[in-house]
């Protein structure tokens, strides 16, 4: 398949996302990915009529952004920067990641496959009929067995048509998700994953996306399934049949649900400089393969959506370390997690704004392939989330997941504070 990228969509969206009012306008349109080895985003928006904010909510907006940014953005400056040399280690349980069909047209089951012990299940549909549906994940043991299912965490925003809040809530709850909850499958049994699945209605056009991570003691089949608004899942998975998958193919199931990414030497500010990492860019970061289980076909994560990163960056020296999450492709709304020790931190990306990287110029190519081999300038008006200040001794580690509806790749950037 010959994978093209198509600036336009990235510039509706953001259109769409510089103004809230905007959002209720957006409709569905037939998704198309834009990949060239920069851009990748899980859903196509755009407004029938777009509608751009007045002037000074811009200005209030970059203003606020540069107060994010640190002294060179202040002072207009654009900072060079190196890439930190990293390796990557995949690891975990099973992901099952459910999005094609992503427009779903009729009833069906969306994907389906069995797995024992660590898992995590991605599902991110929209509702493309015109009634309430229903989404749902069901759990089923092995008949005449008793199986035992612990969710470990999860979450899910609520269904919408505003497609960069359902993102940005899916991974609010999904990384600040503390929850043990036990699920018993008596002989075999059918049960929701979640109990609020079944109460959760999507109107015509709404988008849910959900990620829970669970674990088995022994073969579970999950099932991902739409059906009407007054219908019990539980009971409707038993003649449900599996719908196409649509031409994007993004539906399967990926072992070693997991990356850690972890620093090839100690980044000290004061020698190191300006420096970041790549991530979800299929060049430095490749994307997963798989196996989609309902008809045995090849298949690739085009954004690694569902693969939990864990970043491990040794940091040595005594300045403290600023970090920040830059978006390169377009608008992007998600969630991170910080921990040290014990102590975990939630983090939005952004929290100064419900989104960001919509007033982010787009690279040249020259840009993009200076990046690609290495090295890249920071301009003071390339957006980033600021994701705190730590000394080196709080060994600092970050969670990370590519949030649904945003626009892919991103980079990681270290830097001395006050840079």
């Amino acid at each position: 398949m010959n994978w093209k990228k198509s600036v336009s969509v990235a510039l509706l969206a953001c259109m769409a996302g510089l103004a809230g009012s905007a959002h209720a306008a957006q409709t569905a349109q037939p998704r198309a990915y834009e990949k060239e080895g920069t851009t990748v985003n899980l859903t196509r928006v755009h407004t029938q009529q777009p509608v751009m904010p007045h002037r000074e909510a811009i200005l209030k907006k970059m203003e606020a952004t540069k107060e994010a940014f640190g002294t060179a953005a202040k002072e207009g400056r654009s900072l060079p920067m190196k890439m930190l040399p990293v390796s990557s280690t995949d690891r975990g349980g099973t992901l099952l990641f459910s999005d094609s069909p992503e427009y779903v047209k009729e009833n069906g089951i969306l994907y389906r496959d069995t797995v024992t012990g660590d898992a995590r299940v991605l599902y991110y549909h929209l509702n493309d009929t015109s009634r309430p549906k229903k989404v749902a994940v069901v759990l089923e043991g092995e008949p005449g067995k008793n199986t035992l299912v612990t969710v470990n965490r999860g979450g899910a925003g609520a269904p919408s048509s505003d497609y960069l809040k359902v993102g940005k809530e899916t991974q609010t709850a999904y990384f600040n998700d503390t929850r043990r909850t036990k699920i018993f499958l008596m002989g075999g049994h059918a049960h929701l994953l979640d109990l609020s699945m079944d109460s959760t209605i999507l109107n015509p056009g709404d988008l849910v996306y959900g990620v829970y991570d669970f674990t088995t003691d022994g073969p579970v089949k999950v099932t991902v399934l739409m059906c009407d608004e007054a219908t019990d899942p539980t009971l409707y998975v038993k003649n449900a049949r599996v719908l196409p998958k649509d031409e994007q193919r993004l539906r399967g199931t990926f072992p070693q649900m997991d990356r850690v990414i972890t620093s090839n030497r100690p980044y000290d500010p004061a020698k190191d400089g300006a420096v970041y990492i790549p991530l979800a860019d299929d060049k430095h970061d490749l994307y997963r393969r798989g196996i989609d289980a309902t008809d045995g076909s090849s298949v690739v994560n085009y954004g690694n959506y569902g693969i939990l990163y864990y970043m491990d960056i040794q940091t040595t020296g005594h300045a403290p370390v600023q970090y920040y999450l830059s978006p390169l492709g377009g608008t992007y709304a998600g969630a991170m997690r910080a921990t040290i020790g014990a102590r975990h931190h939630l983090l939005e990306v952004p929290s100064y704004a419900a989104y960001f990287g919509d007033t982010t110029p787009p690279e040249t190519d020259a840009e993009r392939m200076s990046r690609e081999k290495g090295e890249t300038v920071l301009k003071p008006n390339s957006e980033r989330a600021d994701l705190g200040t730590y000394r080196t001794t709080d060994d600092v580690r970050f969670e990370f997941s590519p949030p649904g509806a945003s626009n892919l790749p991103v980079n990681l950037i270290l830097m001395p504070k006050d840079k």
